[in-house]
């Protein structure tokens, strides 16, 4: 008997382990899914934020607005009136930079002053037309305007800002000879080096 009992085929038992190990992990994979959810949905529904709280405070609802105009002393409140808004003309500011730094002696002195120059106007792009055509002449203008500016001026604030002046008259006044219309509004020093 016992050599038939071995020669009989035997029941394995990880068969029917198996089947339950595998609806052990489908069973996680749906409760992890579910919690996987639930988490994304309290993470970005947020039904616990205090912003619909915040802004029912700050905006009172329409059916409550006749409640609101008065406060609890009984006096009416302030209604609130629109700013209203300035309607203006918004333009547009073009620049340009003269592609070299241009460098000059200064009045009376043994330095000298190395500059980069840009330019800015709300006028339309001719401007900056006649600036790149006259390129030339207006870099002789600035060479001018420099040559006769002081070191002591060229070390301060109040001295640079009057340099830039200077150099968008000179440069407009150019530009007024020779194309009958300045149209330079700023001057910029990207660069501004005294040795």
């Amino acid at each position: 008997m016992t050599a038939e009992a071995t020669d009989a085929p035997q029941k394995t038992p990880g068969k029917g382990r198996k089947i339950l190990k595998f609806f052990g992990y489908l069973l996680g994979s749906a409760i992890l899914a579910g919690a996987g959810f639930g988490a994304g949905f309290v993470y970005f529904a947020n039904p616990l934020s205090p912003n619909s709280d915040v802004l029912a405070l700050i905006e009172k609802p329409v059916e409550h607005a006749a409640e609101a105009e008065v406060t609890d002393e009984g006096e009416p409140m302030p209604k609130r009136v629109p700013k209203p808004v300035p309607e203006q003309e918004l333009y547009v500011t073009s620049y340009y930079t003269f592609p070299e730094a241009l460098t000059s002696n200064l009045a009376d002195s043994r330095r000298f002053i190395q500059i980069s120059i840009g330019i800015s106007t709300q006028y339309d792009a001719s401007v900056i037309t006649n600036v790149e055509t006259h390129t030339l002449a207006l870099k002789s203008d600035i060479l001018t305007v420099l040559s006769g500016f002081s070191e002591e001026a060229a070390g301060t604030k109040e001295g640079r800002e009057k340099l830039a002046v200077e150099l968008r008259d000179a440069m407009n006044a150019r530009l007024e000879q020779l194309e009958g219309f300045g149209g330079i509004e700023h001057v910029y020093f990207p660069s501004f080096v005294l040795q």
